[in-house]
């Protein structure tokens, strides 16, 4: 199983920004949402944006078994810099909370197998008031985080009106490929022009950046994560297909939450999202979150064809999505929007759209597999309230599948509805 999906992680590539970087959806670790802008190192020294931090967090990414599930960044958001920049105009972190700098910071990620990500913001200051990069510090910043050996780069957009976002987003992008490093690239743009046409320009996102922002940030709730969830499938027919759409951060939940807790992961891996933890690493359980994370790692980069997922069926508050996968393969998850009991929802693979023929799935959570499952075998799953239910499905007697429609077109040995023809899917 493994190695088959490690085989659709290759064969899977984005047309985005064509700096070779994150052909499929980055996977890492983020300070923001569970750290925030707490710089109190002197009462909280374990929890403060600093070096102790990140240095603490890639220990656990390389030790504890995420970074060989995928997980390979650290990005550093808000708050790590200096208030002020230095005489020759350059930014640089605090010299209390980073001391041996972002240099060194970034050699000791290296080192363990690690990428290093950095927030900036284009506009005079960032969402925490610290210094912001101007149109005119454009090319000396990118140099500067290019010289740290920097590998990932936010750039938020509080204190910044359209016109500069307009000028300043291309530029740097132009400017962080000048330096020679190869540097991805996350543009918040599109979530402080509304995220909708005509205010943003995909296409031009898809020429200069590798992933992008498009909505409000993410709250440690699960009201939070459906109504981001809500406003992505809302509007998925003018998002590009292919390209990294980034609801922003894994969360998560109590472990009293669990479920919910699952369902944001499948949500998230279903849409081909990245998947960028914000969690206290030090501090998860093996049994409960570890697997929760480790389970979708392998499952989450071969979502990423170049076609919108597919919202199938609403029936009692339950939600069914598909996703069409490399090597004939799909994706279904089944959502409980219920809040009272465990729901028992009754289908069949026909019923969802599926062709004649013999199915394996393969249950993500529980790890059981359902074998020779007929496209007309009614099935029953349970789910509980607010959870999910996700299914990797194959055909068992048949090279190509297809997905029937009423209105529909076939590319590359699949029938796809005719308005989805925008994306299209590779097939060995």
């Amino acid at each position: 199983t493994l190695k088959l999906i490690f085989l659709l992680v290759l064969t899977s590539a984005t047309s985005a920004l064509d700096n070779g970087l994150m052909r499929t959806p980055p996977m890492g670790w983020m300070s923001w949402e569970r750290f925030h802008c707490n710089i109190d190192c002197e009462n909280d020294p374990k929890n403060c944006i600093s070096e102790n931090l990140f240095r603490g967090m890639a220990d656990r990414l390389a030790e504890d078994g995420w970074k060989e599930m995928g997980y390979d960044h650290v990005m550093i958001d808000d708050c790590w810099s200096s208030m002020l920049r230095d005489k020759d105009g350059r930014l640089q972190p605090d010299p209390q909370r980073f001391p041996g700098g972002i240099a060194k910071l970034a050699r000791y990620l290296h080192n363990r197998g690690l990428k290093l990500g950095i927030y900036g913001d284009l506009g005079t200051h960032t969402c925490g008031g610290y210094p912001g990069t101007t149109l005119d510090k454009i090319e000396t910043d990118a140099q500067m985080f290019a010289s740290w050996g920097v590998d990932f780069l936010k750039l938020d957009g509080c204190y910044s009106n359209e016109e500069e976002q307009q000028k300043g987003y291309p530029l740097m992008s132009k400017a962080l490929n000048a330096t020679g490093r190869p540097i991805g690239y996350s543009c918040s743009w599109p979530a402080y022009r509304g995220g909708l046409l005509p205010s943003v320009n995909y296409t031009l996102l898809g020429e200069i950046c590798n992933l992008w922002r498009n909505y409000d940030d993410i709250q440690d709730s699960w009201d939070s994560v459906q109504e981001i969830t809500d406003w992505f499938f809302d509007n998925q027919e003018i998002l590009q297909p292919g390209r990294w759409n980034d609801p922003d951060m894994v969360c998560p939940l109590s472990p009293v939450y669990m479920d919910q807790s699952r369902s944001q992961m499948a949500l998230w891996a279903i849409m081909a999202a990245p998947l960028i933890m914000s969690n206290n690493l030090r501090t998860l359980t093996l049994s409960l979150d570890h697997g929760l994370y480790t389970k979708f790692t392998v499952y989450s980069p071969f979502l990423c064809l170049y076609v919108t997922l597919f919202f199938l069926q609403k029936r009692s508050h339950i939600e069914v999505y598909w996703r069409p996968l490399s090597q004939s393969a799909s994706a279904l998850v089944f959502l409980s929007r219920r809040q009272d009991m465990p729901y028992h929802y009754h289908t069949s693979l026909a019923k969802l759209n599926y062709t004649a023929g013999s199915y394996k799935a393969y249950d993500v959570f529980t790890g059981k597999t359902l074998s020779g499952l007929s496209a007309t075998t009614e099935f029953t799953v349970s789910i509980d309230p607010s959870g999910v239910v996700m299914w990797y499905s194959f055909p068992l007697s048949t090279t190509e599948w297809q997905c029937r429609q009423r209105s529909t077109t076939t590319i590359s040995g699949f029938t796809l509805p005719l308005k989805h023809q925008h994306g299209y899917i590779t097939v060995d």
